[in-house]
């Protein structure tokens, strides 16, 4: 495009600045703006402004970086949920099988007591030396097949005997309180008398019942294949 200058000697003017427009309108609202109040709130929201999209700036960008790691939190949230779950149900199992085992041991705990003083008994009895009375007693005297359990594991038994050496008495003395099974062997009396026209030796002694120690329970299976 060609332009021609109809006044020669007027020179052109050159094109002014795009953001002259602009900054002249700012300073315009500059020049009215006379409140330095206004002016404060002004740029006080502006401030408000700048700090909030700053601070939604940088938790966007958090926001971006923690997603994955939620993800993976919740993916072992629900893993250790249903570990903890079976390990509850493994546990309510366990004391089931616990409480179930102490009501069989609390009837069956008690059931063999005389077996094991009978056999401790019989272990400890020497030669030509036989019994003629076993029988559990009290504070008040002899009892009966009713006691409690509480009674059964307290239990005092008496026995009486005869032997024809009195050697084999004092031997029986010192192996029934060898027993892991039997405390307390306390003879009552011992005199001779006169059984089948024979001098022998009358004796008769208290002890306690013991439950020993699990080294010297043996345990055999109630029944076994036979062959």
């Amino acid at each position: 495009m060609i332009t021609i200058n109809l006044r020669p000697g007027q020179k052109r003017k050159r094109a002014g600045s795009p953001f002259a427009g602009v900054a002249g309108r700012a300073r315009a609202i500059g020049a009215r703006v006379k409140d330095p109040l206004l002016i404060a709130a002004a740029a006080a929201w502006i401030g408000v402004v700048a700090w909030l999209g700053l601070v939604w700036t940088t938790n966007a960008r958090q926001l971006h970086v923690l997603t994955p790691r939620l993800e993976q939190v919740r993916v072992e949230h629900r893993r250790f949920k249903n570990f903890i779950a079976q390990k509850r149900h493994q546990e309510l199992i366990r004391d089931s099988l616990v409480s179930q085992i102490g009501v069989i041991r609390t009837v069956d705990g008690d059931r063999y007591v005389w077996p094991h003083v009978m056999d401790e008994v019989a272990r400890a009895l020497p030669a030509y030396t036989w019994l003629t009375e076993m029988s559990p007693v009290s504070a008040g005297g002899i009892t009966d097949s009713t006691d409690s359990t509480s009674a059964a594991r307290a239990l005092t038994f008496k026995i009486t005997g005869r032997t024809v050496d009195i050697q084999a008495y004092t031997r029986f003395l010192r192996q029934l309180e060898a027993s892991p099974w039997v405390e307390e062997v306390s003879p009552l009396s011992a005199m001779t008398v006169v059984e089948n026209e024979r001098p022998v030796t009358a004796f008769t002694l208290n002890a306690r019942f013991h439950r020993a120690d699990s080294a010297y329970i043996h345990t055999v299976a109630l029944s076994q294949s036979v062959r």
